[in-house]
């Protein structure tokens, strides 16, 4: 039996353990072909002082062309830090134009974080975003996207109530099966998926990168055959692994390599 082959699209930063960096690793070492759309390419991320950033939207068009004439299908897609709200239209194209029959379509939303959006994003962001998410299989958007996409206000001091409504709007946004990551209360941090909460230890550490690694592991998991809910579990022991792995020096992303190196 074939590998399945999974089409992630998201930024490529050349230094900084994030999007692209992370998902081509992860996915490969698990076994699935991983191919790319890389939709800019950055210096370093933007955890750094200063970066650069090379737009390669007016590369997609060729990109797609040539897939179409080489008859490119993929079996999966994987989104994350897509960047610009004209991708969310590229996005849908390409799942028009290179799916295979069934391929699931997983959207890691990436815009926000502890009640704000992040550099660069707007409101506009989140409207294309609010629309993308109808054509998912499955969404994974933390608390603080949660409440973008669903015009909910963000409060730092919620529960599982707080999160559970949350879950319930996303669902009457999309089809797909609703997860949300990256819940802390309680002095442990989870996820809600299926109408319940996975919870799990919750490290004093905030660190760069672990909700690309989260999305990765997760849908290398998936695609395996696990269920969303062992797929979660996989994907947060993975990125706490990784933190433990880590540094305190080391403010740029986590050594998730030493992980996949021992997986």
């Amino acid at each position: 039996m074939k590998n399945k082959r999974i089409l992630t699209m998201q930024d490529l930063s050349c230094v900084g353990q994030c999007s692209l960096t992370v998902a081509l690793p992860i996915l490969s070492a698990y076994g699935v072909e991983t191919c790319v759309l890389p939709t800019a390419v950055l210096s370093n991320h933007t955890m750094f002082k200063g970066w650069s950033y090379l737009d390669l939207t007016p590369e997609i068009p060729a990109i797609f062309e040539n897939w179409k004439n080489n008859g490119v299908k993929f079996d999966a897609f994987l989104l994350g830090y897509l960047g610009k709200a004209e991708l969310m239209d590229v996005a849908e194209r390409c799942f028009d134009e290179f799916s295979e029959a069934g391929a699931p379509i997983i959207i890691d939303p990436v815009f926000a974080d502890n009640g704000k959006l992040y550099t660069g994003f707007d409101i506009n962001y989140v409207a294309a975003m609010r629309k993308l998410i109808r054509r998912a299989d499955i969404i994974l958007p933390n608390v603080t996207e949660a409440c973008f996409l669903t015009g909910t206000d963000y409060v730092a001091d919620y529960g599982e109530e707080f999160v559970r409504g949350l879950a319930e709007k996303l669902s009457a946004l999309t089809d797909g099966k609703v997860i949300i990551t990256g819940a802390e209360y309680g002095g442990a941090i989870g996820e809600y998926v299926n109408g319940k909460m996975l919870r799990h230890e919750l490290l004093p550490v905030k660190k760069h990168g672990t909700g690309d690694i989260f999305a990765s592991v997760f849908t290398a998991s998936y695609l395996g055959g696990a269920s969303p809910e062992d797929s979660c579990n996989a994907a947060a022991q993975f990125v706490r692994d990784s933190i433990k792995a880590t540094d305190g020096e080391h403010f740029y992303g986590v050594y998730f390599e030493k992980v996949l190196k021992n997986r």
